[in-house]
């Protein structure tokens, strides 16, 4: 290994390959991001997922939303080839707390610090405010994929030992990704989100149909309660996405964020940002009433997924949070044929409109063999309940019952 001479971190080598380790994600070329699988339309063998996107990461850290300042410090690895061509990559941050991840490990550093350690800073893998599952291990179709990502793993393992820190964490990765990161050494840490599956329905009354009598009977009651008092819905998306609709937007977004978070994660810059690098990729669901915007939603639209993320309003209208987040975005799955709907995280009420317990992903890597061995242990039955009451869940089942 030799000494990094561009980034905090280190440089890691052997005969083949070299792992870069990058603090801004600019430097990086959109180019050689694009070749890695699924971070492009069209590009690789897994379905492009938005969020792993050149513009997104970059988006993030260019807007000022995910920098040093803001607790999120680029230490992305760059796996290259002999002749320097980008082959796999890992998006990570050096952080200075545990905010805008959705895989809670407050109680972990506290116990670490009350042991009299310094559980921050940390290293995570993952997309920055983002609880959507995709792949962490980025690698390009043309090299082993199998060996790449175990390069990763073990080159993330050393950057922690390196610099020194209490942890690493891969959060919301795909199963691919667990097996590799497992394989090196990792614990598995298990988690619940309700997805839409889209079995192949003709338009959103065929979905209905496949619902008890019950369910149906509700969600068309609680549609039809939503557009009461002239409520009309929009759908934005590509060149329709303008600055004005993002300025309505960010209000509704603002104050959401503001009573969850006590101050929004992203800037008004990012929305610009996105709107002009990935407009393609962001659906808008607005509502109107009286000639403005009273409520929306921002969606991101992946090769096989549209992923809801942010909802906010200015007015307050009975299950218009519904109709908004939840029922637009089985419309818009059902329309443009898109097998899922992730709607974020946590959330049992999904159920009864259609979304279906699944269980997320993520892995950790902790040096301290004591610590290790306490989290390992609670893990494993944090596995088992995560199991047991995702399929209490799906015994709740708002589908007919098959005979």
């Amino acid at each position: 290994m030799t000494q990094s001479s561009d980034a905090p971190g280190t440089d890691h080598e052997n005969d083949s390959f070299v792992i870069r380790v990058r603090d801004r994600f600019a430097e990086i070329s959109e180019a050689a991001w694009s070749r890695l699988s699924g971070t492009a339309p069209g590009e690789g063998s897994a379905p492009y997922n938005p969020f792993i996107s050149h513009a997104f990461l970059g988006a993030l850290e260019d807007s000022g939303s995910a920098t040093a300042q803001t607790g999120w410090l680029g230490q992305h690895l760059a796996l290259e080839d002999a002749d320097g061509t980008l082959i796999a990559a890992l998006p990570c941050y050096l952080k200075s707390h545990s905010q805008g991840e959705y895989v809670f490990d407050h109680a972990w550093a506290d116990a670490y610090r009350r042991a009299g350690g310094e559980y921050y800073p940390k290293l995570q893998s993952s997309v920055p405010f983002t609880p959507a599952t995709g792949p962490r291990l980025l690698v390009s179709d043309a090299i082993d994929a199998p060996s790449a990502r175990q390069a990763l793993a073990q080159g993330l393992m050393a950057l922690t030992n390196r610099l020194g820190v209490s942890s690493a964490h891969v959060t919301f990765a795909t199963e691919t990704d667990i097996q590799a990161l497992e394989t090196a050494g990792y614990l598995h840490r298990t988690d619940q989100q309700f997805h839409f599956h889209n079995a192949g329905y003709a338009d959103f009354d065929a979905f209905l149909e496949t619902l008890s009598s019950r369910k149906r009977k509700n969600i068309r009651k609680e549609r039809a309660t939503a557009l009461e008092n002239g409520i009309t819905v929009e759908w934005l998306t590509g060149s329709d996405i303008t600055e004005s609709a993002m300025d309505a937007f960010f209000a509704f977004y603002s104050d959401t964020g503001s009573r969850k978070w006590g101050r929004p994660y992203l800037n008004r810059t990012f929305y610009s940002l996105i709107a002009e690098r990935m407009p393609d990729d962001i659906l808008l669901v607005m509502a109107k009433r009286n000639g403005r915007y009273v409520a929306g939603a921002i969606n991101f639209i992946g090769g096989n997924t549209l992923f809801g993320r942010h909802w906010g309003c200015i007015e307050h209208h009975a299950c218009l949070h519904f109709e908004i987040c939840y029922y637009q975005a089985i419309e818009y799955a059902i329309a443009n044929k898109l097998e899922f709907v992730e709607a974020g995280a946590q959330g049992e009420h999904k159920l009864a409109r259609g979304y279906m317990p699944v269980i997320t992903h993520s892995a950790h890597y902790l040096p301290h063999e004591g610590f290790r061995n306490a989290v390992a242990d609670y893990l494993e039955h944090e596995r088992e309940d995560v199991a047991q009451f995702s399929r209490v869940l799906s015994e709740h089942s708002p589908f007919k019952k098959e005979n």
